[in-house]
């Protein structure tokens, strides 16, 4: 089973969000989706979210193409999510086709 991860703060969740989750899951077998918590938002600059983390999540889960969702707390949590969840690719600014064994 091919593991795809892509993570994003999804505030005020629009047809462009919807278009990178429905691309993302086309490029494996599940799709995990981390949704940024408010504080963490905060530390990385966005302070202008409008919806809370909640309404956030509520968002992604509705539109059915997640597979599962966890939320991105901290910086580094992206590698140790790999890790975790045995990722095959992630998706942000590219699209990285990750070998598990070699991220250590």
């Amino acid at each position: 089973m091919k593991k795809v991860i892509t993570y994003g703060t999804y505030d005020l969740f629009h047809q462009g969000h919807y278009n990178l989750l429905k691309r993302a899951k086309a490029l494996g077998d599940y799709l995990i989706v981390g949704v940024t918590t408010d504080s963490f938002d905060l530390e990385r600059g966005k302070m202008n979210t409008c919806n809370n983390v909640m309404e956030r999540i509520e968002a992604v889960k509705s539109t059915g193409l997640a597979d599962q969702i966890v939320i991105e707390e901290y910086r580094g949590q992206k590698i140790d999510d790999i890790q975790k969840y045995g990722v095959d690719i992630q998706i942000g600014k590219a699209i990285l086709t990750i070998s598990t064994s070699s991220v250590k």
